[in-house]
């Protein structure tokens, strides 16, 4: 069964990447991708995705306001937060609050896939490694 993902980022070069790196893997479809956290949040009601990955900074509505509208209608959808900033103790912890599962950079493509990956298996996944924080 494939596991449909719905990718947030207001940067298209990004949502294009993080789709081909995606659907790279055989057993993963992107059914959809939205510009801001308003239309994430709309998608999320509309496209009834497996997981959702969320970039942290976007117009209207940022991933942690949108992670928590998102959450609240489905608490159980699976929630990668992504972002440019490092992913600190005090960001995994505000993720954590709203909804999020995972947090990864946008610097490391491998960690994405297996932040995905690891989200789907039912897990946590925040890098860096739990163990530090």
């Amino acid at each position: 069964m494939l596991a449909r993902i719905l990718i947030a980022d207001d940067d298209l070069a990004i949502r294009t990447l993080i789709r081909r790196i995606l659907e790279g893997q055989p057993e993963w479809k992107v059914c959809g991708e939205a510009v801001n956290g308003q239309d994430a949040v709309l998608k999320a009601r509309e496209l009834h995705p497996d997981l959702v990955v969320l970039d942290l900074a976007m117009p209207q509505m940022n991933g942690l306001q949108a992670a928590k509208e998102i959450g609240r209608a489905n608490p159980k959808l699976p929630m990668l937060l992504l972002t440019v900033q490092e992913v600190s103790a005090e960001l995994v912890s505000e993720a954590r609050k709203v909804g999020f599962q995972g947090a990864v950079s946008k610097s490391s493509v491998a960690d994405v896939v297996t932040g995905v990956e690891t989200l789907l298996g039912e897990h946590s996944y925040f890098k860096p490694s739990d163990a530090r924080l």
